[in-house]
Formats: structure tokens, C-alpha cells, sequence
């Protein structure tokens, strides 16, 4: 059974940074594609970064280019997503998911999600 549990969201201010987590279990990660998905409230699902299992392919949403990090721990079954120069419109339910192909704004099977609030 696919597992993905995610960490590391909070209450942040307008330029902040926050670093996400998200530990995976129940399928072989290291040659997984994984993704980053959010909902902000009272939106759909949007897609924001995916890495490819050895992190030679990395792709982000045109909204979180150059300021949005993804990267990948394949002895640690974990995906870490580092967040700087938050906006408000950052403001999301932030979900990691383990995907089939890139840039799916509706990935099945993904974790409980973890709030990220940008807010003064």
C-alpha cells in the first residue's frame, strides 16, 4: 500500500521560507516520479514541481519558478520541497504524490497534505 505522509508546514509571513517533507513507503521509491500538488481554499488541485527518480529531470509551475525547490532523498524514501519568497497566493494545502508521468494536476495517489498559510 502506497504511504506518503508530509511535514514541515506552518504559519508563515509574505517573504518567508519553509521547507516540506514528505516520507513515502509501500512501493520502491528510487525509481518513483514524484510530485508536488496544492489546493488553495475553495480551488481545484494545481500542480507545482516534479522529480524524476534519480533528480536528473525537475520541472515547477510557472508560478513558483526560482522560488520553489524540489529535491529528493532516495535513502531516506523522502521528497523535500523548499519554499522561499512565499506570497499569499502561496497559501495552499501542499500534497506530495507519487506519479506516472509529469506535470499531473490530479495525481491519485498522494498524502493527507500538509497547510501552508502566508499571511501578515
Amino acid at each position: 500500500e502506497v504511504q506518503l505522509v508530509e511535514s514541515g508546514g506552518g504559519l508563515v509571513q509574505p517573504g518567508g521560507s519553509l521547507k516540506l517533507s514528505c516520507t513515502a513507503s509501500g512501493f520502491t521509491f528510487a525509481t518513483a516520479i514524484m510530485s508536488w500538488v496544492r489546493q488553495a481554499p475553495g480551488k481545484g488541485l494545481e500542480w507545482v514541481s516534479d522529480i524524476s527518480p534519480t533528480s536528473r529531470n525537475i520541472y515547477y509551475a510557472d508560478s513558483v519558478k526560482g522560488r520553489f525547490t524540489i529535491s529528493r532523498d532516495n535513502a531516506r524514501n523522502t521528497v523535500y520541497l523548499e519554499l522561499n519568497d512565499l506570497k499569499t497566493e502561496d497559501t495552499a494545502m501542499y500534497y506530495c504524490a507519487k506519479v506516472t508521468y509529469y506535470r499531473n494536476a490530479d495525481p491519485p495517489q498522494r498524502g493527507q497534505g500538509t497547510q501552508v498559510t502566508v499571511s501578515s
